[in-house]
């Protein structure tokens, strides 16, 4: 049975859009039917992620590429008026000829469980995990995992076209020591004892084209969910199409399989209903040939299934019906907790759309964005 919404549903939203060129919050009014964007934050550096704080909704964090001075994690504690810079950001440990791995830009965020106030984690790219205890001042790596002799193996190599990314980083709401990470290239892999050892968990998956089924690189999740009301069942969206696994199986099924063929099951984000594990939503994209990475046939649809993936709904009312080859990353799509549910989604020519109604229909609330990494719905602290 859905649980039903929390009060703080009934809030206002504000979704937090990061970009190429900076970072903007758009925010609606408590019907969400109108919406207003934000001065640009940041403007010039990329954004890969904004992320609020649960716990404290007036903090957010901000995963930040800034040019020639490099990567680093911004935080707010006033929703985004004042920022302060890491004092340590997430780098590698130096080699000690003085070479090594080296952190290109910090690619996802993650806030701590709800017991663990002023913990984040957050995966590079390079793949690599780490971990602040004061609120994002201070950052150190997982050495077990980092520094691992099996890290080579893990990771696989780099088959993504602008650098492997560890994402997906994410706690079981039960217990904060049980993790799982996505890795582009290398697959989902899952930690029970707070990262000090990491299992494989990729059976079930298809092989990417072109490579040995023995090599790593056949596994390339593109984004990986854990149910909030039902912590022990996963949806991933991977390079080779849409999968669940219920634990405790260590067997993934690929539900795509029931998508139209004309459409097919490639895509990189993957939302879920906040109350009923059966529900999600993906934003399918031309997989064919040379990968286009665009909406099939220039007609952009969002499809949701209510039974766990067994069917699956086209919802495209009020989204362009022709020539609008949409793009929409892994991290660029969200939904928020109210009654129906609020579904948004932004895309790499800098449009931003949402749904009142779980995807039934469909407003642009933004346009002339730039390239646009990630949205995420937060709550308007009061």
């Amino acid at each position: 049975m859905p649980k039903k919404p929390s009060p703080a549903a009934k809030s206002a939203v504000a979704l937090l859009v990061a970009t190429r060129k900076g970072a903007f919050i758009v925010r609606s009014d408590a019907a969400r039917r109108s919406w207003k964007l934000s001065a640009p934050l940041f403007l010039g550096h990329m954004i890969h992620h904004v992320v609020q704080d649960p716990r404290d909704p007036r903090v957010l964090l901000a995963a930040a590429r800034t040019g020639h001075l490099g990567p680093t994690v911004y935080r707010s504690k006033d929703f985004g008026r004042t920022w302060k810079e890491a004092v340590r950001p997430p780098a590698f440990k130096k080699a000690a000829d003085g070479k090594g791995r080296v952190v290109d830009h910090v690619f996802w965020l993650t806030p701590g469980h709800p017991s663990e106030p002023g913990v984040w984690l957050a995966g590079t790219s390079p793949h690599g995990l780490f971990r602040t205890a004061d609120g994002g001042a201070t950052w150190d790596g997982l050495d077990t995992f980092n520094e691992s002799p099996r890290y080579s193996e893990w990771c696989g190599g780099d088959a993504t076209p602008d650098g492997p990314k560890m994402h997906s980083v994410t706690i079981d709401p039960r217990d904060p020591a049980h993790l799982y990470i996505g890795m582009s290239s290398g697959g989902i892999m899952e930690s029970p004892d707070g990262g000090r050892t990491w299992t494989s968990l990729n059976k079930g998956l298809d092989v990417v084209a072109g490579f040995d089924a023995s090599d790593q690189l056949v596994h390339d999740p593109h984004c990986l969910r854990q149910h909030p009301a039902n912590p022990d069942r996963l949806y991933q969206q991977n390079h080779c199409g849409i999968y669940r696994l219920d634990r405790p199986g260590d067997t993934w099924v690929r539900i795509g399989r029931n998508m139209p063929k004309q459409i097919g099951d490639v895509g990189f984000p993957m939302t879920l209903h906040p109350r009923n594990p059966d529900a999600c939503w993906v934003f399918p994209m031309d997989g064919t040939d040379v990968w286009p990475r665009t909406s099939p046939g220039g007609k952009p649809a969002v499809y949701g299934t209510r039974d766990a993936g067994k069917t699956w709904k086209r919802l495209d009312k009020g989204l362009p019906k022709k020539d609008a080859w949409l793009t929409v990353k892994r991290q660029a799509m969200c939904a928020d907790a109210h009654d129906p549910v609020g579904l948004y989604f932004g895309a790499t020519q800098g449009s931003v759309w949402g749904s009142r109604d779980e995807g039934r229909s469909w407003a642009k609330l933004a346009e002339h964005l730039p390239h646009i990494y990630a949205v995420e719905a937060a709550a308007v602290p009061r």
